[in-house]
């Protein structure tokens, strides 16, 4: 089995390429939103999250995970992102596995959240694979909530169309880019694997490469009360998901599915 590509990066490449605290905090609140707005009671005896990388480099969503189960398992194909997780969380519970071939036994999750987990693939069969195993370890009944890079907004389908090296030479992503879908097409995908599609949306409005470019400065040169602000005027841009072209601003398209 070939191993996930979207984590071999390790956190303190991604750092140093410009990919730092205060970006990584508006990420972690955008989907902590979207979480706390899908899931407002729910929950979970057993949640999985499929990635550690959200962890290795900022605070992540494990402490609301955390709080929303009894038992929390994280798995990654990285030792470095799981090192660096566990730095931050001692009691975490990690595994090192694959999305595309899952350690668990069928139904043994109620609860999956995997957010820009599955959008890093060499192609849609990995894609549609791994899709297929969230659904056979989710229980009858259980919920996912998953986030992939959205192919309707015009930004990522140009940088999808351009080839990685120039990307990655350029330093306009610091991590290998793969296949994904728009919301129509995931949502396709999702029902030929047996879930039920609940809700669709999309989240991360705010223009990112200059949104990321503003942020190292203001993070560098600013004080603390600016960087607040500066936050809250990144969270301002998900208002734009109420519009109907929020398919075409949000950089990420956001499911809600259940098990039937």
């Amino acid at each position: 089995m070939a191993r996930k590509r979207s984590r071999e990066v390790i956190p303190e490449t991604y750092e140093a390429r410009g990919l730092q605290r205060l970006w990584r905090t508006h990420s972690d609140a955008v989907n902590e939103a979207l979480l706390t707005r899908w899931w407002p009671m729910e929950h979970f005896k057993n949640l999985l999250k499929t990635d550690l990388f959200d962890e290795a480099v900022n605070r992540g969503l494990a402490p609301f995970l955390v709080s929303r189960s009894m038992r929390l398992f994280c798995i990654d194909t990285s030792w470095e992102v799981h090192q660096r997780a566990r730095c931050r969380y001692f009691s975490l519970q990690t595994i090192e596995a694959d999305v595309r071939d899952l350690p668990f036994r069928n139904g043994t999750f109620d609860g999956i959240v995997s957010n820009s987990t599955l959008d890093h693939f060499e192609s849609l069969d990995d894609l549609s694979g791994s899709l297929q195993e969230l659904f056979r370890v989710l229980r009858p009944g259980g919920h996912m909530i998953l986030t992939l890079d959205n192919l309707s907004n015009p930004m990522i389908l140009l940088r999808n169309w351009l080839p990685f090296p120039l990307l990655k030479r350029l330093k306009i992503v610091p991590y290998y880019v793969g296949v994904t879908l728009g919301a129509s097409r995931l949502a396709s995908r999702l029902k030929d694997c047996g879930f039920e599609v609940l809700e669709v949306d999309t989240v991360m409005h705010c223009p990112r490469l200059l949104a990321v470019t503003i942020a190292r400065w203001v993070e560098k040169h600013t004080s603390l009360r600016a960087q607040e602000s500066f936050l809250r005027l990144l969270m301002a841009f998900e208002a734009l998901s109420h519009l109907p072209t929020r398919f075409l601003t949000g950089y990420f398209v956001a499911i809600k599915a259940t098990k039937c």
